[in-house]
């Protein structure tokens, strides 16, 4: 209890003079040791890389759960060391709504069939984000959270530590020189000869033993300041080798960037694939049911390798750009083997995905394959004539990547 108490009372003056240094600093009555440039710049660029780590983590946070309840809700669970519960997508949602419809409407009617057709299309939309919120989580905004819980607090904590031991090191530079002057003064008063016919030397006598405790105080001051600058040098390089270490979490934070764009673009492809299947399915089956609506009948004949898309008479669903033409689709490919390549603009490009062809007018694509492509005057500037070997058809431009 003794030992306590000693160590109580250690801590509360240390405290104090650190306080005492610290407002006598902000007032400009002490001097503060600076630390050089190079130091104050690693310091300014954690601060900066802290900062927005915690920014680019908020925004990554809303752009995968806009709800912000269900993110309070994720965020409790985490601090509790809890399992967030696994929570349905909104289009996982509307695709239940549109089946639970459709069983309710008719499944055999046209409405019904449609309804579940882009209900499965929205799930598979659905697992599709939720497949990309978890990739994103797992390798962009874990790593964030690891450095601000990890490797920042730990930054912030040898900080406060380096404040301490500069405050402690200015106030022992500060008692050293009040020591020092008290001795100048002392010893100034002591060098005065005392005059032994006076009744009262004993000025004197104070005097000489006033400097040499002054003395031992400059000595002891002396010593402790050396303890203080080896201690405070020493906490400086652990800070230093800390904050040098920020590159190496830029390098990560890097990585994990491109991780994060790699999944959103992989996300946003398998969106893009499952409304090109599904707006050709819902194509199909509404010429079928409205022979009039996606052809019109007062428009010339369109030349066989025009890629313009069909005038609509009444449109009331919007198609995907198709080699559609007013010819059958027997003599759309006839009229395609027919035409040569031009003398000049042909490319070379390589197939980013698998592609099935709509009708015999379009060319069937595999992923990483390599095929000659062309365009035609008048052609729609999305699709282009694509070759391979002897086979020739349209492919759309956004599964191709030009090479040459």
């Amino acid at each position: 209890m003794d030992f306590n108490m000693k160590k109580l009372a250690s801590d509360a003056g240390i405290f104090f003079t650190r306080a005492v240094q610290f407002t006598e600093e902000k007032f400009g009555q002490a001097e503060k040791t600076e630390l050089d440039a190079h130091f104050e710049n690693l310091l300014v660029r954690a601060d900066s890389t802290k900062n927005w780590t915690e920014r680019i983590l908020r925004q990554t946070e809303v752009l995968l759960q806009p709800n912000p309840s269900a993110r309070v809700e994720e965020f409790l669970y985490e601090k509790l060391d809890r399992k967030v519960p696994s929570r349905v997508t909104n289009g996982e949602l509307l695709a239940q709504y549109m089946a639970e419809a459709a069983g309710e409407l008719g499944p055999t009617t046209p409405y019904g069939k449609t309804l579940l057709k882009v209900s499965e299309a929205e799930k598979r939309l659905g697992a599709a984000e939720r497949d990309f919120i978890h990739t994103a989580s797992v390798s962009f905004l874990t790593p964030l959270r690891n450095f601000l819980e990890g490797d920042w607090k730990t930054i912030s904590k040898e900080r406060r530590l380096l404040q301490n031991r500069r405050l402690d090191l200015d106030a022992c530079k500060a008692r050293l020189k009040k020591a020092k002057a008290a001795e100048a003064k002392a010893t100034c008063e002591g060098d005065t000869v005392p005059d032994f016919q006076e009744t009262r030397p004993r000025n004197y006598i104070l005097s000489a033993s006033a400097s040499a405790l002054w003395n031992d105080e400059v000595d002891k001051a002396e010593q402790e300041l050396r303890v203080a600058q080896t201690e405070f040098d020493r906490q400086a390089e652990v800070t230093r080798l800390l904050l040098e270490g920020i590159s190496s979490t830029h390098v990560n934070h890097l990585r994990c960037l491109h991780e994060f764009v790699k999944s959103q673009m992989t996300y946003y492809a398998q969106c893009y694939r499952h409304m090109l299947d599904l707006q050709k399915q819902l194509g199909s089956s509404q010429a079928a049911i409205f022979p009039g609506t996606f052809v019109g009948t007062t428009e010339p004949a369109s030349p066989p390798l025009s890629t313009t898309s069909p005038t609509t008479a009444a449109a009331t669903m919007p198609v995907v750009p198709t080699v559609a033409s007013l010819a059958t689709p027997g003599e759309a490919a006839l009229c395609l083997e027919e035409v040569s390549p031009p003398a000049s603009g042909t490319r070379k490009a390589r197939v980013l995905y698998d592609y099935e062809a709509a009708d015999s007018s379009e060319l069937a694509l595999l992923a990483d394959e390599l095929i000659t492509v062309y365009s035609l005057p008048g052609m729609d500037p999305d699709w282009l004539i694509g070759e391979r070997g002897n086979k020739k058809g349209k492919v759309p431009v956004t599964y191709l990547e030009l090479l040459s």
